[in-house]
């Protein structure tokens, strides 16, 4: 089964591809820092502005990409992957401690001596995947054992609950391509508009979903999805948001620009093995971006405060967003549940 079709999610390309995360595919927001000069403040922990132009320079000097960037004027791209990157470090090991994982450090000592996977310039054939791009060139300018580390860590997430996550949800869809992939009479920042506006009404009435959807609307009700029948559906905001929450997030954002999902979550399992007889194998790729997805419920764990020049964290696209925005979508509590987790 594909979701929807097939969702999409932002590629995080893996440096660790036939090196650690072979090893675990599965078988059969706040106001700015306080602190003068802080780029982000994490758990306690502050991260100059220094410290992130410290990296951006050498960026700049080690890698030809980061030169490219630099000639756009994309700098801003980079330095804002930096921040992320330093708040997903302690997101992960505050979830790697509450999960039970444990890093194995003979397998990344091997990791390192056949070859540091982080070591030398970006290839260049990743350069056409942007996002892909930047995260790779922020973990070559970071500590490398400590980007693998974390890169490690989301994989063991992955492997350990994609055999056990499923959500159920109700969904509803906007400026979807045709069946001949045509592209509907509805521009994107239109279809944006409406989306969130959707979601915004799902959250404070969840019966107006089932009801738009008995009168004709594109979607379904009751949808059940295991992570396991598609593992590139699983690294979206759908698999990482708990029950009673309402999202819009666009499933395609590159091939398919006004395509938006507004849904209800009603349920998310992650206790027992989901039974599926469509099981697809993860490629490293998806294992770490559900990694990263999986940390979702993590966030709120961690106190950070992030300069505002760097951005605003958006738990769609687990990710700084440049403001508000710029946002990949929205993530809303049903009315009378708890808050949904960002």
């Amino acid at each position: 089964m594909r979701i929807m079709g097939r969702l999409g999610s932002k590629k995080r390309s893996s440096a660790l591809v036939g090196v650690v995360a072979s090893g675990l595919l599965l078988a059969g927001c706040g106001a700015g820092p306080s602190q003068v000069g802080a780029a982000a403040v994490i758990d306690g922990q502050v991260t100059t502005i220094d410290q992130v132009q410290g990296l951006l320079d050498k960026a700049v000097q080690e890698q030809p990409y980061a030169q490219q960037l630099a000639a756009q004027h994309k700098l801003d791209l980079v330095g804002r992957e930096i921040v992320r990157q330093q708040l997903l470090h302690t997101v992960v090991r505050k979830a790697a401690q509450k999960e039970g994982l444990s890093t194995d450090d003979a397998a990344i000592s091997a990791a390192m001596s056949q070859g540091d996977p982080l070591a030398g310039v970006l290839p260049e054939n990743l350069a056409q995947d942007q996002p892909a791009a930047v995260t790779q060139l922020v973990w070559r300018v970071r500590d490398h054992r400590e980007a693998i580390t974390d890169q490690y860590l989301e994989q063991k997430l992955a492997a350990k609950y994609l055999p056990t996550l499923s959500v159920n949800f109700d969904y509803t869809s906007i400026g979807a391509p045709t069946s001949d992939s045509e592209a509907p009479a509805i521009d994107a920042a239109t279809a944006r508009s409406q989306a969130i506006a959707k979601a915004q009404e799902y959250a404070a009435n969840p019966n107006a979903i089932q009801t738009e959807i008995q009168g004709g609307a594109q979607g379904n009700v009751g949808q059940q999805a295991p992570a396991l029948s598609s593992p590139e559906d699983a690294a979206t905001v759908l698999f990482g948001v708990p029950a009673n929450t309402a999202i819009a997030f666009q499933p395609n954002p590159t091939s398919a620009p006004t395509w938006w999902v507004t849904a209800i979550v009603r349920q998310r399992a992650t206790d027992k093995p989901v039974a599926t007889d469509q099981v697809q194998q993860p490629t490293p790729d998806q294992i770490g971006a559900i990694g990263v997805r999986l940390l979702q419920p993590y966030v709120n764990d961690v106190d950070y405060k992030i300069n505002p020049r760097y951005g605003v964290w958006d738990p769609v696209g687990m990710d700084l967003a440049a403001n508000a925005n710029s946002f990949q979508g929205i993530v809303l509590p049903v009315r009378g549940s708890a808050p949904a987790q960002q």
